[in-house]
């Protein structure tokens, strides 16, 4: 039988075939190159899912199946497949010898213009392998991902990849996780030799060597012998010190060193596996996915130390009119159903797709769910689990599992799904705003017909991008995370939807904000021979602290606007605040007060009061010295020395300050943080200024007031034409 058909039988299993503790819901993430894909293809082909391993470079990995990815060679959605994994008694101490184990892995994209697809699938995961180079240890991407795992509270390892290359350092690698994530992170592997001469890894607990046979291009044959004479003495150090970072941690461990005992084998990864589970520690393993070294040591870490669905805290969940009440969504298959839709996505073949994430409960086909943010019901006709491009119809799924439905409506990402006698809301992953728009025209009237469509699905599936009119100047906008965002938005309209489209220069997502405080009228009477409108209001602004957003504060006392008007300021204020005042740009971290006004007895109406807010907030704003904000990218390029001075050059042009500058082997890293404004196109200067040698990746880092000769050619396109913005 082969392995697909067999994971097929066991997935249609009518009961559960593995039970929670024998399943792990994992996901593999990293900067961008580290790996993560390659890691991904190793694993599958080890545990017997695929019979043999693809590349990235030659296009035929599982989990990058869109052309988009295999024609550039990076991953763009996350892909999500089930494989099955038994540790097997090869003198290697394990915590469940001979015990099968599901594993359902997500492979995450690396580039920062797909951070919501790490973002969503954070969310729904239990733990998370992080996968770093070991040549440039810690890079900005895996600061981003590690940030996600901790607002998601997810237990990770890390796995030190690329030790094959020339300048891989493990150490450096370890010491970077710990000063520049802050991580609790101790080794459990060491390598065996570094950049071509790698031969394997040693088990630092069990002090055995795990040595590769060069002649076997699959990386199936290994060795398990006795540590070399050589690397004895620093295999014993590392023991000592993972065995101090764990008693620091652990009492149970610190007992048995307090009283000068030897701490058994499985005694000490339980322990690890305790503290793993509490994000307290992270493992940390090493080696070479590309030369399939390291890799079946890996699988073993993600069953010896990542959680099952029982190990980690529950979720909890809001109850609908509750007033905030939350109550616990333990894992228990007999219990009522509660998921999370967290991703949906467009199938040529079976139509629109919903992954979700059972937390509690179970649910088969013909089964009747629940929708609490529509209160719309649905009956479910297919549930099918996900590997990677293909869909498998199943009967049922449980608690802890992440599987897909067909023939939903109206659902969102973000939902619940639940049984309707148990309504509940679980929380929803969050996304960043979109920081870049261009304008999109169809070439021909069919073309906008089909484009309609299209840019809908595409707005459904990708929470980081939208679609809208420019009210102003009819254009269509789209807008996203980055120029390579908005490029495959285009590509996939004309793949998938077959729509012809030229778009415009990209535009920039400014902000407006204040920098002092100010008081502000607005009045707002009209009167015609009949019944005039009449409405005045007063507001005061301040600036709020960076990244606090919007507080608008009803401070009106004596009735002096009547209550039933005062919604109608606010929502005044609140459109001025939408559409901004210096230059048409939504405005950011401003705390607003109505505080003032008058009403006439006949002549006030809420249109006017509404009216009144708008005035009053523009009356405001010029007094408080508004001024544009424009986003900021953290930019890391990684060149060569003797093209360090060009680059840096380059980048002081753009406008851009120098953050650090850094030496690694026979390679410097440049950190910068850059306006969005001036990196367009740098992925073209950067290659010409290094003979293509240099290599970049930049990520949203924040925003800051643009300077005054570029504020006004702004203003002056404002008066013109407007911008597009998001």
């Amino acid at each position: 039988m082969s392995a697909e058909s067999k994971a097929t039988k066991e997935l249609n299993a009518p009961d559960r075939m593995y039970p929670l503790e024998r399943t792990r819901n994992i996901g593999i993430a990293a900067h961008i190159d580290a790996g993560k894909t390659t890691t991904t293809e190793r694993i599958l082909f080890y545990t017997g899912l695929i019979h043999k391993m693809g590349d990235v470079d030659d296009g035929n990995t599982v989990t990058d199946w869109m052309e988009q990815e295999r024609e550039r060679g990076i991953t763009i959605t996350s892909a999500a497949t089930t494989c099955f994994w038994t540790q097997k008694d090869d003198g290697i101490n394990k915590l469940q010898i001979n015990i099968p184990h599901r594993i359902n892995i997500i492979d995450t994209p690396g580039h920062v213009d797909f951070t919501a697809e790490v973002e969503r699938s954070m969310r729904v995961l239990d733990g998370a392998v992080a996968v770093f180079c070991g040549v440039a240890g810690v890079q900005p991407q895996s600061e981003t991902v590690w940030r996600q795992a901790t607002k998601y509270s997810v237990p990770r390892i890390a796995f030190v990849n690329k030790m094959d290359r020339i300048g891989a350092n493990f150490e450096n690698a370890v010491s970077d996780l710990r000063k520049k994530l802050n991580a609790y992170a101790y080794p459990v592997v060491l390598p065996i030799g570094k950049e071509d001469a790698l031969k394997g890894v040693i088990d630092i607990i069990t002090n055995k060597a795990i040595v590769y046979d060069d002649s076997d291009e699959a990386g199936l044959k290994y060795s398990v012998t006795d540590v070399p004479p050589e690397l004895q003495e620093r295999t014993l150090e590392a023991y000592d010190e993972l065995l101090n970072a764990v008693a620091d941690r652990d009492d149970e461990i610190a007992e048995y060193v307090l009283n000068e005992r030897p701490v058994p084998q499985v005694v000490l990864k339980m322990a690890i596996r305790r503290l793993t589970c509490a994000i307290r520690f992270v493992p940390v393993l090493c080696g070479s996915a590309f030369k399939k070294k390291g890799v079946q040591p890996l699988v073993d870490a993600v069953i010896d130390y990542l959680p099952s669905p029982l190990d980690t805290e529950p979720m909890t969940a809001e109850v609908p009119g509750g007033d905030g009440v939350r109550v616990p969504v333990a894992p228990d298959d007999s219990a009522k159903f509660c998921s999370l839709a967290f991703k949906l996505w467009t199938d040529p073949f079976v139509g629109k797709l919903v992954f979700f994430r059972v937390y509690r409960g179970r649910l088969s086909k013909g089964d009747v769910i629940y929708n609490p943010r529509t209160r719309k019901r649905d009956r479910v006709s297919r549930v099918m689990m996900i590997q990677a491009d293909k869909r498998l119809d199943v009967e049922s799924v449980h608690s802890g599992d992440i599987a897909a439905l067909v023939g939903l409506k109206n659902i969102t990402t973000g939902d619940t799904l639940c049984d309707e006698d148990c309504e509940l809301l679980l929380e929803p992953p969050t996304f960043p705003e979109p920081v870049i728009s261009m304008a999109v025209e169809p070439k021909s009237k069919v073309d906008r017909d089909k484009m309609s469509i299209g840019l809908q699905r595409l707005a459904e599936e990708d929470p980081t991008f939208r679609c809208f009119t420019n009210e102003e100047t009819g254009q269509l906008i789209i807008a996203g995370m980055g120029e390579l965002h908005l490029e495959i938005i285009r590509d996939r309209l004309l793949r998938e939807f077959k729509v012809e489209a030229s778009a415009g220069a990209p535009q920039i997502a400014y902000r407006e904000t204040i920098t002092g405080k100010a008081e502000g009228e607005g009045k707002f009477i009209r009167q015609s021979g009949g019944r005039g409108q009449y409405g005045h209001a007063c507001v005061e602004i301040e600036p709020n602290e960076r990244g606090k957003g919007v507080v608008i504060e009803n401070k009106i006392v004596g009735g002096v606007i009547p209550k039933e008007y005062i919604p109608a300021v606010i929502h005044g204020v609140e459109e001025a605040i939408k559409g901004g005042v210096v230059a048409g740009y939504p405005m950011v971290d401003v705390k607003v007060a109505v505080t003032y006004g008058s009403f006439h007895e006949v002549d006030s109406s809420e249109l006017a009061f509404k009216m009144a807010g708008i005035f009053a907030m523009k009356d405001a704003v010029r007094k408080a010295n508004g001024i544009i904000l424009e986003p900021i990218m953290k930019v890391e390029v990684t060149t060569p020395d003797e093209y360090q001075g060009d680059i840096l050059g380059d980048l002081n042009r753009r406008r851009g300050k120098i953050i650090a500058i850094e030496n690694k082997s026979d390679a410097t890293i440049l950190r910068a943080d850059v306006p969005l404004a001036e990196m367009f196109g740098y992925a073209t200067a950067v290659r010409s200024l290094s003979k293509g040698r240099a290599g970049y990746s930049m990520e949203p880092s924040h925003f800051e007031p643009v300077p005054a000769s570029i504020a006004a050619t702004i203003l002056e396109s404002a008066k013109g034409k407007p911008a597009a913005r998001s």
